[in-house]
């Protein structure tokens, strides 16, 4: 068995059980192990000169040069999810958010302007707000549905539009490939976070992105037991990411590349049981009386669905519920805390099933609701579907009108 690049010539399942990690690089081991390193050693001056420069003036990778910049086990992810996701390079950062936040800071400057969808992650909104204000970036907030029409917000100094495709808890699909058209004609990079549709459900690259972030804690790592952000960047953009996360010294701990190593070998087969049990209870939604709006895009009738069909070659195990209006929050929050197999908490992506309440109208007050009902937003997980519906069913009856 030996390594190969994945040319589309084999299946994302066929790659993920041979193409990633080559076992004669690590003595016939089949998963490369992990390395617990700071201090790398040189033979010499001249080794250590060679290396210098070829990490920093060469820009080359898989460069053992000091812990920080990745061991065997980190570049072997990061190539994996590269040569996945159909992006230049990739790199590992502690968390989905600094993947987000380290994206956003290598590309923009003081004095610049950016476009956030409005659907976009929470602690993202929260970063930009927070963070880049004071640092003298100004940011219009858009509409995610807005599609061609966000060439009306654009100003001389917009450099970034930052996606989210489909956006946190109300899974708005935006229509990337007329974004990115608009942004390159004025010169602006393209950034989303593709957690909910991992590298294998939608490829950005395909569709014009510069930057494509992750929350790899979720389907990529899987088990619930690891953080980890990963940051893929087109080739034009790669330095100036690499540049950014190297100088604030990001690194991914190598405990937790090995268990996202782990995690993609079943990354493909956890996501086909997911999106077939999210898919079976989102339709037993639409047939209850109590909802109003099953937001899950592979459903014909959830607003942005033909998007999705265009561009998106599945769906995962994160949709939301809107409820008719005659429920209170007091008895959604009652029906959330009698649910047996599904426990509240953040997070998603992992083997185990969530329940999650959400008010977009407090969060996001440019953020056109439409819907007057309580939400809530679900993590199906690797349970027996039946089981989980049985659970749902139950809880339902603790609703209130």
């Amino acid at each position: 068995m030996s390594n190969h690049n994945f040319d589309n010539k084999v299946s994302a399942d066929t790659y993920l059980c041979h193409g990633p990690f080559d076992p004669e690089v690590f003595g016939g081991v089949v998963n490369p192990p992990v390395y617990h390193a700071s201090t790398v050693i040189f033979k010499n001056c001249k080794e250590l000169s060679e290396r210098h420069q070829a990490l920093f003036e060469d820009a080359e990778d898989e460069i053992m040069y000091y812990g920080r910049f990745g061991t065997p086990t980190t570049f072997a992810v990061q190539k994996a999810l590269a040569e996945l996701e159909g992006g230049y390079r990739s790199l590992l950062v502690p968390t989905g958010l600094a993947a987000c936040t380290s994206a956003l800071l290598a590309l923009v400057k003081a004095g610049d302007h950016i476009l956030v969808s409005g659907s976009v992650y929470g602690p993202t909104r929260g970063f930009v707000n927070n963070v880049l204000a004071k640092m003298g970036v100004s940011t219009t907030f858009f509409d995610p549905t807005i599609g061609s029409g966000i060439v009306d917000l654009f100003k001389e100094n917009t450099t970034v539009v930052f996606t989210e495709s489909p956006g946190s808890q109300t899974f708005d699909i935006q229509d990337i490939p007329a974004i990115t058209k608009i942004a390159h004609e004025r010169n602006a990079k393209v950034i989303i976070d593709n957690t909910w549709a991992t590298p294998l459900f939608f490829k950005p690259f395909d569709h014009g992105v510069d930057v494509s972030v992750h929350a790899a804690t979720k389907y990529i790592v899987g088990h619930s037991d690891a953080q980890m952000g990963l940051i893929t960047a087109n080739k034009e953009t790669w330095l100036a990411i690499r540049r950014f996360v190297y100088l604030f010294g990001l690194h991914a701990a190598p405990d937790d590349v090995y268990l996202a190593q782990r995690g993609l070998r079943t990354m493909s087969l956890r996501l086909e049981r997911h999106q077939a049990s999210a898919l079976k209870i989102a339709k037993w939604f639409e047939e209850r009386p109590e909802v109003e709006q099953v937001l899950h895009p592979a459903l014909p009738s959830c607003p942005g669905h033909e998007l999705w069909k265009r561009d998106f070659t599945g769906s995962s195990g994160l949709f939301s519920v809107v409820l008719k209006p005659q429920y209170s929050k007091a008895s959604v929050e009652k029906f959330i805390d009698s649910l047996e197999y599904f426990g509240i908490g953040f997070s998603w992506g992992g083997f185990e099933s969530l329940a999650t309440p959400f008010n977009p109208r407090k969060d996001r007050p440019e953020y056109h609701w439409p819907y007057e009902g309580e939400a809530f937003r679900l993590q199906i997980g690797l349970e027996d579907p039946i089981d989980l519906v049985k659970d749902l069913d139950q809880a339902l009856r603790h609703l209130e009108g």
